[in-house]
């Protein structure tokens, strides 16, 4: 498989949201914040996003990994680099 550009994965991830938040108003996140405080994301809905991006993607992120994944770029940038390895 080659490799996902970042606004395709930046579109995968949007899709993941969307899906167990349709409501979520992605444009008005503001950068560098927690984007699950933002749109009001509670953590089995978090979870639920996780595993969508895991059937997608076929990355699971280990629960000692997610605080990495606190900002919508810093989610971002760890599946680029799970997905790179």
């Amino acid at each position: 498989m080659a490799p996902l550009s970042r606004d395709t994965l930046r579109d995968t991830v949007t899709d993941a949201i969307l899906m167990v938040a349709p409501e979520a108003d992605l444009e008005a996140l503001r950068p560098g914040r927690p984007w699950r405080e933002q749109l009001e994301i509670d953590s089995f809905d978090f979870l639920n996003i996780l595993v969508d991006l895991e059937k997608r993607l076929g990355v699971s992120v280990p629960e000692r990994d997610y605080h990495e994944l606190e900002t919508l770029e810093g989610l971002l940038d760890y599946l680029e680099r799970r997905l790179a390895a």
